[in-house]
């Protein structure tokens, strides 16, 4: 049933109740409290009573005995200048001697005498007795031994409330009860109205309006997100659902950037297709126009000329085995395909050997190879085939770009815990609107020419699998020329 209502109904109800529950132990504490301090009023105001009675009125006859027939006159004479009280002469071992009770009310004809001797001690008040007139009930009370001749021969013992007091005491705590328990209900209601309106005030009211925002979410996701994201968070407040609002917030604002961060990478893949394919096509459409040249004209075509398509339909081939492998790999690389199987080498040693793949193109071209290597470097876990790739991507980058009688330059040296690599040249250098997009996905937005000037897919690929290899690569600034320089973590 609790199931049926509502955060702000289930909250006020609790109110309620703890409400309620707060009032009825006050009021039975507030009355317990009352009766205890009342009944040590009248025990501390009459406690010395039945010591007067005893002064002013003779209770034992001459020979130091109560006279019943004697002794009820008297007891019933006090009992008419004050109803409230009721009058016994009890023996020592605390039987009752002499009474003006109505036949009838006597319900035991013995009580305890430990209370009497406690009240005569001098003890804190009230102290309870035991009532004759009740089977069960203890009542305060006044007590005065009785002596003659120094000899313990009894006790007047005077209940300070009768029964006439009790009955007349019960109506007052009954409507004062009644009139308690009213007030105590208006009370309730109206500050668990109050406590409703705070509730719906600084719990509902956030709930409501956070549940808002991500139900939202069910309709139009992304923009509700978004949405919510744009809001700012309150960092005054301390409360639960202030918080909760924060954590919604600051997790809306994540969703938020991962969605653009996905869009954008949707967006670039999509890009990278269009540009692959028009990359693809153009040695395609030459490669296939060249050969079917020489299919319909093979018979016209003069040795020469058809050396030359076939050298040309050859490159143009060559130039899709070759993007198509890079595309291959790419792809490995980025999703998972390609793990570094690593071992240790030495870093100096792998550079001599790709500069000296590179020896006779250098002298071809008269292009001086230069090889930095200070003195015994540490040992470069890593994968040796995937360095070397990435040097000879860069040194042959260099090498294609470098002019007749330049000069490229090799450099390793350590830095902290990581191994520095450089490959410098003196060639054209690169361009500085393609030096933001030189290690990323070339896009179709890019003209012709500059996709060319880029550098395809190399460095792409060399970025890719430094990564795997915690390290990294950057476009150092340079005077003349372009200087690439990458690190591995030792």
């Amino acid at each position: 049933m609790m199931r049926r209502f509502s955060l702000s109904q289930r909250l006020t109800l609790l109110f309620i109740l703890l409400l309620m529950l707060c009032a009825t132990v006050a009021c039975v504490v507030q009355m317990y409290t009352s009766m205890q301090y009342g009944n040590a009023m009248v025990q501390r105001l009459s406690g010395g009573l039945a010591q007067q009675i005893v002064q002013r009125e003779p209770i034992l006859d001459a020979q130091g005995q109560v006279d019943r027939s004697a002794l009820k006159p008297l007891l019933d004479r006090l009992m008419t200048f004050n109803p409230s009280v009721e009058l016994y002469v009890i023996s020592p071992d605390g039987e009752l001697l002499a009474d003006a009770a109505p036949p009838g009310h006597i319900q035991r004809q013995k009580i305890d005498i430990t209370p009497l001797q406690t009240f005569l001690s001098g003890v804190a008040m009230p102290v309870y007795g035991d009532d004759p007139r009740s089977a069960d009930k203890q009542k305060v009370f006044s007590v005065t031994p009785l002596r003659q001749d120094g000899e313990l021969k009894g006790y007047l013992y005077i209940i300070l409330q009768g029964e006439e007091s009790n009955a007349l005491a019960d109506m007052a705590w009954h409507k004062a009860l009644w009139s308690t328990a009213l007030w105590s209900l208006l009370l309730v209601a109206l500050f668990g109205l109050l406590a409703g309106l705070l509730v719906w005030y600084w719990v509902t009211r956030p709930v409501k309006r956070l549940t808002a925002d991500v139900t939202g979410l069910e309709q139009d996701s992304i923009s509700a997100i978004k949405h919510l994201a744009a809001q700012t968070t309150d960092l005054t407040s301390g409360d639960e659902v202030t918080l909760l609002r924060n954590t919604f917030i600051e997790l809306a604002r994540k969703i938020a950037v991962q969605w653009d961060q996905l869009a954008d990478s949707d967006r670039q893949r999509r890009e990278f297709i269009a540009t692959i394919s028009h990359d693809l096509r153009t040695p395609l459409t030459s490669l296939l126009g060249y050969l079917e040249t020489l299919s319909l004209k093979s018979a016209t075509l003069t040795p020469q000329e058809h050396q030359q398509y076939l050298a040309t339909a050859l490159r143009q081939g060559q130039k899709v085995r070759h993007l198509s492998q890079q595309l291959f790999e790419l792809a490995r690389l980025e999703y998972g395909g390609i793990k570094p199987q690593r071992e240790r080498f030495a870093m100096g040693e792998l550079i001599s050997d790709v500069a000296q793949k590179f020896e006779l193109t250098a002298r071809t071209r008269e292009v001086n190879l230069h090889i930095d290597l200070p003195g015994p470097l540490p040992l470069v876990n890593a994968d040796v085939s995937m360095i070397e790739r990435v040097v000879t991507n860069l040194l042959d980058n260099a090498m294609r770009h470098t002019p007749t009688g330049g000069e490229i330059r090799l450099a390793v040296w350590q830095e902290n815990e990581q191994l520095q690599v450089e490959v410098a040249d003196n060639g054209s250098g690169v361009d500085a609107s393609l030096r933001d997009e030189l290690f990323q996905r070339p896009s179709a937005l890019n003209s012709q020419a500059s996709r060319e000037n880029r550098g395809g897919l190399g460095l792409l690929i060399v970025k890719r699998m430094l990564e795997l290899h915690g390290g990294g690569i950057r476009l150092m600034d340079s005077v003349s020329g372009a200087r690439f320089r990458f690190f591995v973590p030792l």
